[in-house]
């Protein structure tokens, strides 16, 4: 009498399963990366120390205010649109780091606004903050 252990259609694993491998070589993938990016060889310098202080240098910043009577002000000055715009273009031209900061009344003609983000746009100013309260 003879033992059959399982059928006769079932065949022998004939193929390796790759997974478990594929897996352990990303792991030592990334074992490898961060090692060699922690172990990044450098020139070694012997630096001065100094007690300068490094001094960061503040954007200007420019205040727009737009009231509801569509009047417009450059800090508390009042402006027309053209005396505006030459003040943005002599600014944006004089340095080249300056933010501005729009202030709109509730009750102010978007009209206005848009006109005043035109110009600005046109005197290639990009940094514009709506201000909010």
């Amino acid at each position: 009498m003879a033992f059959q252990l399982g059928d006769d259609d079932m065949q022998a694993m004939n193929e390796i399963n790759l997974i478990p491998l594929i897996d352990i070589m990303l792991v030592l993938m990334v074992i490898f990366l961060v090692t060699a990016s922690v172990l990044n060889p450098s020139v070694p310098l012997d630096l001065p120390q100094t007690s300068a202080a490094v001094q960061p240098v503040e954007p200007k910043v420019i205040q727009i205010s737009i009231d509801k009577d569509a009047g417009i002000f450059w800090d508390e000055e009042p402006l027309t649109l053209p005396q505006l715009q030459a003040r943005l273009v002599e600014e944006s031209q004089s340095q080249s780091d300056v933010s501005i900061h729009l202030r709109a009344d509730k009750e102010a003609r978007y009209d206005t606004v848009a006109q005043v983000l035109a110009l600005a746009s046109e005197a290639e100013m990009t940094k514009i903050a709506f201000i909010s309260e």
